[in-house]
């Protein structure tokens, strides 16, 4: 059983934005993605208990 289903795609979609990142296509818009990707991972996991 997987204890955070509803955070895959959070972590996936941060996982695609980082590679962007690093690959040199970066941007305000891209950088906005990651912190409301980090940010949606850790409001998740805080009201997990």
């Amino acid at each position: 059983r997987h204890r955070f289903p509803y955070i895959d795609p959070l972590h996936h979609l941060q996982v695609e934005l980082l590679r962007r990142h690093r690959a040199g296509q970066g941007g305000e818009r891209l950088q906005r993605g990651i912190h409301i990707a980090i940010n949606g991972i850790a409001t998740a996991l805080r009201n997990t208990g």
